[in-house]
């Protein structure tokens, strides 16, 4: 019992980047913008939030460096879609490629370099018997605050969404441009808006990567963690409860094969490493079988430019 409950709070730490990341295209794609450059962005935001803790000591101050690094890279990003109305698909497959070249040239003196002790947990600052409570102690109040963060941004962005008159805005610009413009609404301004506000969160999700869950800094250190965010959103269906559990599940597969790894189980370590990515095309492809389910969740607009008469 006590493994088990050690490997889900494992999973819930190892998922909380992707919990980030997913929230930040989720508000993207609301607004009915694809931005295929997560990838990119998480990388960019992961050098410049552990050069910042590496030169500061600083968790807070290297998160917002993460977070100003990955919106300055989304708004380079939204100035060439919506301000340009280049290809949304090509843009972010661009933006991917040169965050990967960027972050290896500016992290090459910081390769091998690794920061001191991560933060103490939650707990440590409310009483550690807290963290010995049976199941919710391990699971919550033994996690580093950033899960808390999560937390907190997946019932904030809902209730952004759903309950309040600029949720119903975007995501009526996601569903329908042309009505949202033609009710006087500034669709490319709010559109430009989103696209920054979730590449802020990819940014966090990124040097959350460097500076929490792996203090050090190699390049290619996001392993494809974007490319799995992005999938995520298809998989939660457009919804960001289901993107806090799908994140948990994707990082339980993820220390799936650490796991199986340390009970000595006679599988190649390149079939482990596989494992988050076959379970992404798995999931994908299980939802692909009904593409009638799919539109009715993805917002109408999804990856269509905006042309303002």
């Amino acid at each position: 019992m006590n493994e088990t409950v050690l490997l889900l709070a494992a999973a819930i730490a190892s998922g909380t980047p992707l919990v980030l990341a997913g929230l930040g295209l989720l508000v993207n794609e609301k607004a009915g913008v694809v931005n295929l450059g997560a990838e990119g962005m998480m990388l960019i935001a992961a050098v410049a939030g552990f050069a910042t803790a590496f030169g500061t000591g600083s968790e807070v101050l290297a998160l917002g460096a993460g977070a100003l690094a990955g919106a300055t890279a989304a708004a380079v990003f939204g100035l060439l879609v919506i301000g340009l109305n280049a290809n949304q698909y090509a843009a972010g497959l661009a933006l991917s490629l040169f965050g990967g070249g960027f972050s290896a040239f500016v992290g090459i003196g910081y390769v091998g370099r690794k920061l001191g002790d991560p933060a103490a947990p939650l707990a440590g600052s409310i009483g550690h018997w807290l963290a010995d409570l049976p199941v919710i102690g391990p699971l919550l109040f033994g996690q580093h605050p950033i899960v808390w963060l999560s937390l907190a941004l997946t019932a904030a962005v809902a209730w952004l969404l759903y309950r309040t008159r600029a949720g119903l805005v975007l995501r009526a610009i996601g569903e329908s441009p042309e009505s949202a413009h033609a009710l006087g609404y500034q669709v490319r301004l709010i559109r430009f808006a989103a696209v920054v506000t979730g590449g802020a969160l990819c940014g966090v999700a990124g040097a959350c990567l460097s500076v929490v869950y792996a203090p050090m800094w190699v390049e290619g250190l996001v392993a494809g963690r974007g490319w799995i965010a992005l999938a995520l959103t298809t998989f939660a269906t457009w919804r960001p409860g289901r993107v806090l559990l799908g994140a948990w599940l994707f990082g339980g597969v993820t220390l799936l094969q650490f796991h199986l790894q340390a009970q000595g189980v006679a599988i190649a370590s390149q079939l482990l490493a596989m494992l988050p990515y076959l379970a992404t095309i798995v999931v994908l492809a299980l939802i692909s079988r009904n593409p009638a389910w799919i539109r009715a969740n993805m917002p109408a607009s999804l990856g269509r430019p905006f042309h303002a008469d």
